[in-house]
């Protein structure tokens, strides 16, 4: 199993990190598309698929499936690979920074083999993967922090 973790701090309300994080209609204005494939609210079992555009250029299209929420604290989604399923967490911690609320949000992907194969890539693509993946992760928080300061100067 592989492991990365980044962590950034989010000049918000741990409350209007959660929303945005959770809010598939705010995922659609951050990424090309968003298509949920189930019914109802947002909670476990919320599948949807997006597609996610490359430092390339080129297109990735990703399925999550909600695993856990713990609102406004926890968010644990799962990914599946082709020979690897991917859990990805994401942690958000209120903290005191000059005198504002602010968020120390933490994101984690984890890659388990699920085939021989995929053990095999693992070990050959071992580093080159973590590379991409931490690049993609500090991706994904500067894109939530960048909503987080959009809604605030809209609250303005």
């Amino acid at each position: 199993m592989s492991r990365v973790a980044v962590t950034r701090s989010i000049e918000a309300h741990a409350v209007d990190v959660w929303r945005l994080l959770t809010d598939l209609t705010v995922r659609a204005h951050a990424t090309r598309g968003v298509e949920v494939l189930t019914p109802g609210g947002f909670g476990p079992g919320t599948t949807w698929r997006e597609v996610r555009s490359q430092p390339d250029g080129s297109a990735l299209i990703e399925e999550f499936v909600v695993v856990a929420v713990e609102p406004p604290r926890r968010l644990v989604l799962s990914s599946p690979g082709a020979g690897v399923d991917y859990r990805v967490t994401w942690t958000l911690r209120p903290v005191r920074r000059r005198g504002r609320g602010c968020t120390q949000v933490t994101v984690t992907q984890e890659a388990v083999a699920t085939e021989p194969y995929g053990r095999v890539v693992a070990l050959l693509l071992g580093g080159l993967a973590a590379r991409a993946v931490e690049g993609a992760l500090r991706r994904d928080l500067a894109d939530l922090a960048a909503a987080a300061a959009d809604a605030t100067t809209e609250a303005a």
